[in-house]
């Protein structure tokens, strides 16, 4: 099946103007012109998926062009795509682990304001806390610790 740059923008979820950019970077190497109009096939997809996986990761424009020279080359490459695909995996990597980090940080304020609302106030989860590290806090037991009342 053959589709239009905008067929292809919607199902990206893109602009048009992101695909016109890519082709103008030489992204988009096999995608074929009918009078100057670009069609993209089934078989693009694939490509396109790439494209974006590598473009959202946060490869720069540099690397996803050296990466698409590369994959001209067939199996010549493949060593050096490798390596490539591999640096980013490892960014990604870094980001995840980066914002799982957030994320502990993030359940402990959840924490952290559920209980306070449970016991009317703040202090009471203040006073069983021990801040020492730029480690992310780690929620306490203080649901069997705490002897208060609401106030």
């Amino acid at each position: 099946m053959s589709y239009t740059i905008s067929e292809v923008a919607k199902m990206m979820g893109i602009k048009p103007s992101a695909l016109r950019y890519y082709d103008k970077e030489d992204l988009l190497p096999d995608v074929k012109r009918v009078n100057g109009i670009r069609i993209f096939e089934d078989k693009d997809f694939g490509w396109l998926r790439v494209l974006s996986c590598l473009k959202n990761t946060g490869m720069p424009i540099s690397k996803i062009k050296k990466y698409v020279q590369l994959a001209q080359l067939g199996d010549e490459s493949l060593e050096e795509r490798y390596e490539l695909i591999k640096e980013q995996r490892e960014n990604v990597q870094k980001q995840i682990d980066q914002l799982n980090y957030y994320m502990q940080e993030l359940d402990y304020k959840d924490w952290y304001y559920q209980t306070a609302i449970k016991y009317g106030s703040e202090e009471v989860v203040k006073s069983k806390i021990h801040y020492a590290s730029m480690e992310p806090d780690k929620i306490p037991k203080l649901d069997d610790e705490l002897e208060v009342t609401k106030h």
